[in-house]
């Protein structure tokens, strides 16, 4: 008996060890972000820095400037783009695999969407840049398909695993009564689908959503490859866009180190840290909201 207690008491501290080791982690990337984009702000006044949309570091006979708006703004609009398109898409294909689907085809289903997840970006890139890309340029007469568009529908490829996956479970967690409940007073299988079990489970498929946002929100490769990298305030989605994920991995490995330039880049990635970790802290209170609700 006291050799089951030791055992136990042994895998909740490594449990807790992991769990504390990760917290860690988090803290001194945010530490070194903080430590790192501090000595750009001596040089850069912040609200240059963030409502600016002038971004021109390497200017030499003008005064270099250090504006992230237009940064900021092509990777918001790439981003919901790509929730556009990925949410209905995520939704419909986790009600089919939750409600509708046989067990045979929830069986080939659901080992193809994690291995979607699995793909690497670059590889997702490529296939912007050969087929994505000039399917829009013909579409709507453009010299190149590289733009935001592009990213957009890129992302939302990625996003997809996420918000499936996550749909499907809050869909299935919905209590069984609901579903009987709804039956027995004459609803058909798609409006308890539809007006039962989504509503019900819609705080656990936004928290999906926003975990979602948050994969195209720090994705790198991806946008890199099929956005055009052009830094201008984007006026469409036809437009060529840089993201903040782009601009540092541009610019990170030629600048040189301790430079105000250098230290900016740090301040993107500060601001981008706080972004995403902004959206995954929400994505998880409603998750848990969800959770308690459905208890």
């Amino acid at each position: 008996m006291g050799h089951s207690k030791f055992k136990e008491k042994m895998v909740h501290g490594l449990f807790f060890l992991n769990g504390l080791l990760v917290v860690l982690v988090l803290v001194g990337i945010f530490i070194l972000l903080v430590a790192k984009a501090l000595p750009a702000f001596r040089e850069i006044r912040l609200i240059e820095f963030l409502f600016s949309a002038n971004w021109n570091p390497t200017a030499t006979f003008v005064a270099p400037t250090y504006g992230i708006l237009s940064m900021f703004v092509s990777t918001m609009a790439v981003s919901i783009g790509a929730l556009i398109i990925a949410i209905p898409l995520g939704i419909g294909a986790a009600a089919y695999l939750s409600d509708v689907a046989s067990s045979r085809v929830r069986e080939i289903a659901k080992p193809v969407i994690e291995i979607l997840a699995g793909i690497p970006s670059v590889v997702i890139g490529f296939l912007g840049i050969v087929l994505v890309g000039p399917v829009i340029a013909k579409i709507f007469h453009l010299p190149n398909g590289l733009n935001a568009l592009n990213g957009s529908i890129l992302l939302a490829v990625m996003a997809l695993p996420t918000i499936i996956s996550l749909t499907e479970d809050a869909l299935k967690s919905v209590p069984k009564s609901f579903e009987e409940a709804s039956l027995a007073l004459g609803a058909t299988y798609w409006q308890t689908l539809v007006r039962v079990k989504i509503p019900a489970a819609a705080s656990g498929i936004i928290a999906a959503c926003m975990l979602g946002m948050g994969r195209a929100v720090g994705e790198t490769m991806t946008v890199l490859m099929a956005t055009g990298c052009s830094i201008a305030m984007p006026k469409n989605f036809l437009q060529s866009v840089e993201t903040m994920t782009s601009t540092i991995a541009i610019e990170l490995g030629e600048v040189p180190y301790n430079t105000t330039h250098y230290y900016a880049l740090f301040g993107i990635g500060l601001v981008l840290f706080i972004i995403t970790f902004a959206v995954n802290m929400i994505a998880d209170v409603v998750l848990h909201k969800h959770q308690k609700v459905l208890k």
